[in-house]
């Protein structure tokens, strides 16, 4: 018989054990080594997984012995006030001058958060990366409130058929066997949000509570007994379903979202955020519904869609994950509007304004399509990529938003991502001093490779018994993996970017590389495909059936169903972590900073943080095809692969082999030590999001501060009126130096232009000189502007004269232009209008001056 509904008994603590309920339910404990090794004591089964589970199932006996035992109370009292510290005392957010003006308080939105193997919720990278923002927010003491879905099935379980093809499992998560709880109002009752839907439908949610440290995350969940069973659905899964699906688990995340914090802020009395931060497109509806919360047309505030517009983008950060327009959400603009619209989510809200938002024609894409990063774009007055390579990418593949400037001048930065060591680096090396000696370092790493294979025995007999194998055929897995060979580890999402059959281009070579007899390798690989992905799964085959091969599959292993609780192990245990995406396709790639954050040296190519922070004494870099080679993908792979074989064989298995007379080799070690010390502060989570609070946060809530209600009307009439007047505007006339054959760095030459404004005044105005060294074809590099300013009335047909004078800072080919661009003491970027007039002619004296 199959139970018709699930529920949990939980057993009756003893009030002198209460506050062990107190430590599992906050999440700290899964970065927290002395509370996992508490509850180690509590229940010798305990896997470092789930304390909640762990009382869940303590029998009566087990905690009369617990209450009855001294030691044990005493320790679990210095665990309960250590948390208690943690929670209350000021950190380094706190410590801030005042006169820094800290936002009270910041939302941050993400579809996952990876923030313990206990609460899966997260497919990969992005998740993650959510996961570890909070816990650095809660160790810096910044006052984040983190807003999400709650997935019953989670993304998926993986596992193989006998012939490695990839196969899903969604298991239910049961709520009453994780560490979170339901937001109650105060007579008891869920708290709960509403959308409307079309057809006089509603979508109703709960709202779930993970405490992570200091942070609240709160999960919107649609599996409520209100709801009809096709919107109990919506949050079914992470990234499933068909296209009307994703979208109102988008409006659910957005729109219910900026609901819920309301809700949370109104029972907790904690402040309402002043920042807003969307975690890549799919939360972006949340500027949406803070548009209606404003009065988009009418009631709220009643400022109207274009002032309310204002108030949102100046405190909206948006940050963006992808390298590429396929990665980014995109709706068909009918079902938006039908799910938005009077008969929708945002009544109030004119539907065409909204839709405006998500047009993607300026980016060259379609004009049925809405875009939710293009939206995301519009919506927030301050965006990032997420490292210094993706931010150049991001701002050449979004610059069609900003016509007429160049991308490297769109108002589009980047912080580049940081992972939470507490959460990734193994209590052994955080423990590490210094001052250990090179066989110290040494004897670590062994263990900690040791200790991987013995967990991936453990996991790779599991598979093969799950692929229908028998224990009596499966002797050969205790003798899989050497804890003395050079382990090199490969573990992530596989899309084809990713390339995780890279490595097998050439299997003769790989094959001579994994079984060469003095200087042998090892792979650990793993890695989930999206389940609709079966070019995906079909590389995971690939994989899988050269790690099958019995030459071989004692040297190379593919491990099923990676996740949070795997890498934890993977990391430290493996001596390089490779990474071999197509340049510039990776945005970040954080998994190789939590392989350094142990000691273990990267071998990557130059793409994400890699090329940000590569050098010869952390790692190796695998060489791209460039040119004609790069356009022929067969050749591209081909060449990049025999680098890679080229790299493994003659510098980094050499490095690896090569010993002292004590067994020790120095030249590894070094690498080790540079890493840990030089590399690992760089990659901090910490450093991450000290950035944000003061490069994005801080300036967000400052903007919001200045704007007012009042403000902001100003700003959208001001915007109006010059959008209108804007094809008056141009730039008649311009005059550079009386001679420039004899140009000689340092000298300042005057510079006279005649511009007509049409119905704008010089106050809405910047008149701009910009110069630079020029290419081969006259383009400026490196661009530096100085301001014009107005020299006289105007002239007989209303042209108004500016002048000032170029600095010739710099030898060699050199040229100059001017602009006319808005200007308005409230924006944050002159390009925040996308609107700029050039000089008629592109080309010759009228466009500018080539000094040569």
């Amino acid at each position: 018989m199959k139970a018709i509904r699930r529920f949990t008994v939980r057993p009756v603590i003893p009030d002198t054990l209460r506050p062990l309920a107190d430590l599992a339910r906050n999440l700290r404990w899964s970065w927290h080594e002395p509370t996992r090794e508490l509850f180690e004591t509590v229940d010798s089964a305990y896997d470092g997984t789930d304390p909640v589970r762990v009382l869940g199932r303590l029998d009566a006996g087990r905690l009369d012995a617990l209450a009855a035992d001294s030691g044990f109370l005493e320790r679990l009292r210095a665990a309960a006030a250590d948390l208690d510290r943690y929670l209350t005392e000021p950190r380094w957010y706190q410590r801030q001058s005042e006169a820094t003006g800290l936002p009270a308080s910041i939302a941050y939105f993400s579809p996952e958060f990876g923030v313990a193997a206990a609460l899966p919720q997260y497919s990969g990278g992005l998740g993650i990366l959510a996961g570890d923002h909070l816990k650095a927010a809660s160790d810096l003491g910044v006052p984040l409130i983190g807003v999400g879905l709650f997935y019953r099935h989670g993304y998926f379980r993986q596992s193989l058929s006998r012939d490695g093809w990839q196969q899903e499992h969604y298991p239910v998560l049961d709520p009453g066997e994780l560490p979170v709880t339901l937001l109650r109002e105060a007579d008891g009752s869920p708290a709960r949000v509403t959308l409307a839907l079309p057809g006089g439908r509603s979508l109703h949610a709960h709202l779930w509570l993970a405490q992570v440290g200091r942070v609240p995350l709160l999960m919107l969940d649609s599996d409520v007994e209100e709801n009809a069973p096709g919107e109990r659905e919506v949050t079914d899964r992470l990234y499933g379903g068909g296209s009307e699906h994703r979208l109102l688990q988008e409006m659910l995340l957005g729109i219910g979202g900026v609901r819920a914090v309301r809700t949370y802020c109104r029972l907790t009395g904690t402040p309402a955020p002043e920042v807003f931060h969307t975690n890549e497109g799919h939360a972006g509806f949340l500027g949406l519904e803070r548009i209606r919360e404003l009065g988009g047309e009418s009631g709220g505030a009643g400022l109207g869609f274009d002032a309310a517009l204002e108030l949102v983008r100046a405190g909206t950060v948006f940050t963006t994950h992808t390298p590429v327009p396929a990665g980014i959400d995109r709706f068909d603009r009918a079902l938006v509007a039908r799910h938005l619209g009077q008969d929708g989510a945002l009544p109030g809200v004119d539907t065409a304004r909204i839709l405006a938002l998500g047009d993607e024609t300026p980016l060259g894409g379609e004009a049925g399509l809405f875009n939710m990063a293009a939206m995301g774009l519009r919506l927030a007055q301050r965006a990032n990529g997420v490292s210094t390579l993706h931010g150049g990418v991001s701002r050449a593949m979004f610059a069609g938003l900003w016509p007429g400037f160049d991308p490297d001048e769109t108002p589009l930065t980047s912080v580049t991502n940081g992972v939470h060591a507490p959460t990734w680096t193994a209590p052994e090396v955080a423990l590490l001093g210094a001052d250990a000696s090179d066989r110290e370092l040494w004897m670590l790493r062994r263990t900690l490779r040791e200790r991987l294979v013995t967990d991936v025995r453990r996991r790779l007999r599991a598979s093969w018994r799950q692929r229908g194998a028998a224990g009596a055929e499966l002797g050969w897995t205790d003798s899989v993996l050497d804890p003395d060979v050079l382990t090199i580890g490969f573990a992530r999402r596989v899309p084809s970017y990713k390339r995780l059959t890279l490595m097998l281009r050439d299997k003769e070579r790989l094959r001579a590389l994994l079984l060469h007899p003095e200087r042998p390798v090892q792979l650990v690989v793993a890695g989930k495909a999206h389940p609709a992905d079966d070019g995906g799964k079909q590389l995971v085959q690939e994989l899988v059936r050269f790690a099958d091969d019995p030459r071989v599959r004692h040297r190379i292993v593919f491990l099923p169903d990676y996740g949070m609780e795997m890498a934890r192990g993977l990391y430290p245990g493996c001596d390089v972590w490779l990474n071999n995406p197509l340049r510039p396709l990776e945005a970040c790639g954080t998994s190789g900073m939590k392989a350094a954050l142990n000691g273990c040296l990267n071998l990557s190519v130059l793409d994400g943080w890699w090329d940000e922070w590569y050098e010869p004494d952390f790692g190796w870099a695998i060489p791209t095809a460039d040119g004609a080679a790069a356009l022929d993908e067969e050749r591209r792979d081909d060449l990049e692969a025999a680098a890679l074989y080229e790299l493994i064989e003659r510098r980094v298995a050499p490095r690896f082999y090569d010993r002292g007379a004590d067994g020790v080799p120095a030249g590894w070690t070094a690498m080790v030590r540079r890493t840990l010390a030089d590399l690992g502060p760089k990659v901090l989570a910490d450093r991450m999001v000290q950035e944000y609070v003061e490069r994005l946060y801080a300036p967000a809530a400052a903007a919001h501060r200045a704007l007012g209600p009042a403000a902001a009307r100003e700003l959208a009439a001001w915007k109006a009126r010059v959008r209108a007047a804007w094809p008056k505007v141009s730039v008649d006339h311009v005059e550079v130096g009386d001679d420039l054959a004899d140009a000689e760095l340092g000298a300042t030459p005057a510079v006279r232009v005649r511009v007509a404004l049409g119905e704008l005044t010089p106050d809405d105005v910047e008149v701009q000189a910009v110069t630079g060294r020029v290419d081969a074809d006259d383009r400026l590099l490196d661009p530096r502007t100085s301001i014009l300013k107005p020299s006289s009335g105007p002239d007989l047909e209303g042209r108004l004269p500016y002048a000032g004078a170029l600095s010739l800072d710099r030898t060699g080919p050199f040229g100059c232009t001017v602009r006319v661009l808005p200007a308005h003491r409230l924006l944050a970027h002159p390009a925040e209008l996308g609107l700029v007039a050039l000089p008629a002619e592109t080309t010759g004296a009228g466009a500018g001056v080539l000094l040569r």
